[in-house]
């Protein structure tokens, strides 16, 4: 059984990926072998993040704050707030925007998991772990 708590033993070790415009606290990786990764994200207040998970499938449900995603497919655009989730069921090309002043905060499930450390490469994307 594995059991963590954020605030003891996940924020401010390696698990704890900070950019500039996210923070994503890595509660189960890889190496547990669950076959998925689980993340406590907060993407900051007022910031634009053009994504596109083209080797993982991600789902994300929002806890708090509010923004959007935007399909780059055909512009469409979906308001995500607290209580919200979406899934990348088709490695969708999207631009996630969280609105000024308030940062919004997401729990993201990634399939194949994330190895820890991982951040975005220039198309938006998380490298395979035998890519790396």
């Amino acid at each position: 059984m594995i059991v963590k708590n954020l605030y003891d033993d996940v924020i401010g070790t390696d698990a704890d990926v900070d950019s500039k415009q996210w923070n994503s606290r890595r509660l189960l990786l890889a190496h547990e072998g669950m076959g998925f990764s689980v993340h406590d994200t907060i993407i900051k207040a007022g910031e634009d993040l053009h994504l596109w998970y083209k080797n993982h499938l991600e789902a994300v449900y929002c806890i708090a704050g509010e923004g959007q995603i935007t399909e780059k497919k055909d512009g469409t655009v979906h308001e995500i707030r607290e209580g919200t989730i979406y899934a990348l069921n088709e490695h969708d090309q999207h631009i996630l925007s969280a609105n000024k002043g308030v940062d919004m905060r997401m729990v993201c499930v990634f399939n194949p998991p994330v190895t820890g450390r991982e951040t975005h490469d220039e198309d938006g994307s998380y490298k395979l772990p035998d890519q790396e």
